[in-house]
């Protein structure tokens, strides 16, 4: 099969194609550079055209450079990099969309460290879920948030101590397991160093296959 003049130009490689007639008298990025008498000077502008073609690859990259720089978007490799420029040790047993949002929240966080605020939203970027922190206070006080045993006493309790209640779901034991051991990490590295804490997960154990698949039999 022959091919048309058309078809067989636009198969060639960019340095052996010939310019349509929209590329012909397009202006170049590099003739801007020149002075005004070149301007009209098409030989020049053509053979800069060789020049640009080399250097898009490098434009393109200079262009999205600001992506390098976000932790939303920048490359993996290149995370722990950004991190080190807050002073941030990365875990790598986080997941990556996970370890992405706490960079780029690290340094929020960091002036609300010790805080109820800053601690609710490092456990939130963590699990997911925005865990509900109480602090005990002197005296006997009632009021709509009062659980006895999470965070009302009948008789005794640590002085500057708070619990930490985590509501998941549909987790097996073996994942509830390691998200209690890193929210215990993140609770001891973010509380005031004076405070004790509880923390409490109320959570809803995933079915078995089994369960499920009876439960799928008992509805049909």
């Amino acid at each position: 099969m022959t091919l048309a003049k058309d078809e067989l130009n636009q198969s060639l490689p960019d340095t052996l194609r010939q310019p349509s007639e929209i590329e012909r008298y397009r202006p170049g990025l590099l003739m801007s550079f020149l002075p005004a008498i070149y301007a009209g000077d098409d030989f020049m502008r053509r053979f800069l055209f060789i020049f640009e073609d080399t250097l898009k690859p490098l434009l393109r990259q200079v262009d999205s450079l600001h992506y390098y720089f976000n932790p939303l978007f920048t490359p993996p490799e290149m995370l722990d990099w950004l991190a080190g420029w807050v002073s941030l040790v990365m875990d790598e047993s986080w997941p990556l969309e996970k370890r992405r949002k706490l960079v780029h929240a690290a340094v929020d966080l960091y002036g609300r460290r010790g805080t109820k605020a800053g601690l609710t939203e490092y456990i939130q970027l963590y699990t997911g879920v925005e865990p509900h922190i109480t602090e005990y206070v002197d005296g006997m006080t009632l009021g709509s948030e009062t659980q006895l045993g999470i965070n009302t006493m009948i008789a005794g309790r640590e002085t500057f101590s708070f619990t930490v209640t985590l509501n998941l779901s549909n987790i097996e034991q073996a994942e509830m397991s390691r998200i209690e051991a890193k929210v215990r990490q993140i609770i001891e590295a973010e509380k005031p160093a004076h405070t004790a804490y509880r923390l409490v997960i109320i959570s809803k154990a995933a079915a078995s296959p089994s369960a499920k698949a009876a439960e799928e039999v008992s509805k049909s």
